[in-house]
């Protein structure tokens, strides 16, 4: 189950992030998989519940938006969906596609909360 790497991974970018940004915790995770990226939704989310425990991610939660498949044909020259590898060229059948959009999956976007107080920044004038 390559989820777990995956989820590992995600983790570590979201805790950094989160670090850099001065947050206490991460309340949402946001993330891009796309439909030919051979990642299963549902057993990453599984993964991201169990990798976050203790982590500054407990509790987050996993948003998950499906990107589509697309292909360019080399033999007609057209950009085509793409639902699942394998499948030939829908104009002409052709089997000779490369896959340029919905194979990666990506962290798009982490909301974070804080409990410290930041320091206010002093306006013109004031010591």
């Amino acid at each position: 189950m390559h989820e777990m790497a995956l989820a590992q991974s995600m983790l570590e970018i979201v805790e950094q992030t989160a670090r850099d940004d001065g947050a206490d915790r991460v309340t949402v995770v946001r993330i891009e998989i796309g439909a030919l990226s051979h990642v299963e939704p549902e057993a990453l989310r599984f993964c991201f519940d169990a990798l976050t425990r203790g982590s500054l991610a407990d509790g987050a939660r996993l948003d998950i938006e499906s990107t589509a498949g697309a292909a360019w044909c080399m033999p007609c020259g057209m950009a085509v969906p793409l639902a699942r590898l394998g499948e030939p060229c829908p104009h002409c059948g052709s089997y000779q596609l490369a896959v340029f959009e919905g194979d990666a999956m990506r962290v798009r976007e982490i909301e974070v909360a804080s409990t410290r107080r930041r320091a206010r920044a002093p306006l013109q004038g004031e010591a």
